[in-house]
C-alpha cells in the first residue's frame, strides 16, 4: 500500500491542534475522472506483442467480470499477473511518470476537481484513496500536493513480479488505511466522494457522502473498525 509522503509515519495520527478543517476522501477513478485510468495505464505500459497476447489470454477473465461474475478485485489481479509479471520497474516507473503528465489531466472531471479544490481552498485536508496504482497515481498526487493511498505493485529484483504489493486499496483496505492515519476527534467534519461499492466502506467513515456525483444526505458515519 503505498502512502503518500504528507503522511505521518507508520503507527502514528495526522493530528490537527484544533477541531477547525473537515477531512475530504475522494476514490479516483470514476469519481475524479470520467473514465477507468487502471486499464488505460495497462495497455501504455505493456508492450505491443504482449499486449496483443494479453488480450487473448485475459478475454474469458474480463469478460466475466463485465457479466458480474467475476469482481473486480480477482480481475485487476489476473490483469496485472497477465500483463506487468517481469516487466523492468523502471520502464514501468517511467511510464507511469509519463502518464500521470499527459493522460490524466484530460481524464478530469471538471465539477469533481472544482469540488476538490473548494475543500483545499477552505484549508480542508484532502486525501485520494483510489484502488488504482502507485505508479502513476503517485506522481500525479505529487504535482497536485495531494496525499495519497493506493494500491501497489511488488518488486524484486528491478521487475515486476505481476502481484500487488500487500491488499489492493479496495472496500475495507480504504477504510482502514484512512483510520489507522487520521485522529476523526480533530476534524469538524468528514467528507468522501466515491462511485462504486468499492468505496462503500470508505463512505461510511464520512457523515457527507457523495456518490456518483449526488449527496446522499447527512448520516452517522463508522470512524471506528468494528470488532468481532
Amino acid at each position: 500500500m503505498w502512502r503518500g509522503s504528507l503522511f505521518a509515519p507508520m503507527g502514528t495520527r495526522h493530528v490537527l491542534s484544533k477541531c477547525h478543517s473537515d477531512l475530504a476522501l475522494f476514490d479516483f477513478d470514476g469519481t475524479l475522472t470520467e473514465r477507468e485510468t487502471f486499464p488505460l495505464f495497462v495497455r501504455a505500459v505493456t508492450p505491443r506483442l504482449r499486449a496483443t497476447a494479453c488480450s487473448f489470454a485475459l478475454l474469458p477473465l474480463i469478460a466475466g467480470c463485465r457479466l458480474g461474475w467475476i469482481g473486480g478485485t480477482v480481475t485487476r489481479a489476473g490483469i496485472v499477473r497477465v500483463a506487468l509479471r517481469g516487466l523492468p520497474a523502471e520502464a514501468v516507473a517511467a511510464a507511469g511518470e509519463r502518464f500521470a503528465e499527459a493522460v490524466e489531466p484530460t481524464l478530469l472531471r471538471p465539477q469533481a476537481w472544482a469540488r476538490l479544490q473548494r475543500h483545499r481552498d477552505r484549508g480542508d485536508a484532502v486525501a485520494i484513496v483510489p484502488g488504482a496504482l502507485d505508479a502513476y497515481l503517485a506522481p500525479w498526487c505529487r504535482a497536485q500536493g495531494l496525499t495519497l493511498f493506493c494500491s501497489s505493485l511488488e518488486q524484486r529484483d528491478g521487475r515486476s513480479t505481476g502481484r500487488y504489493r500487500g491488499a489492493q486499496s479496495v472496500g475495507a483496505e480504504k477504510a482502514r488505511c484512512v483510520r489507522a492515519h487520521y485522529d476523526f476527534g480533530r476534524f469538524a467534519d468528514v467528507h468522501a466522494y466515491g462511485d462504486t461499492p468499492e468505496d462503500r466502506e470508505l463512505m461510511a467513515l464520512a457523515a457527507h457522502r457523495h456518490y456518483r456525483g449526488k449527496a446522499l444526505g447527512r448520516a452517522r458515519p463508522r470512524q471506528r473498525a468494528e470488532s468481532g
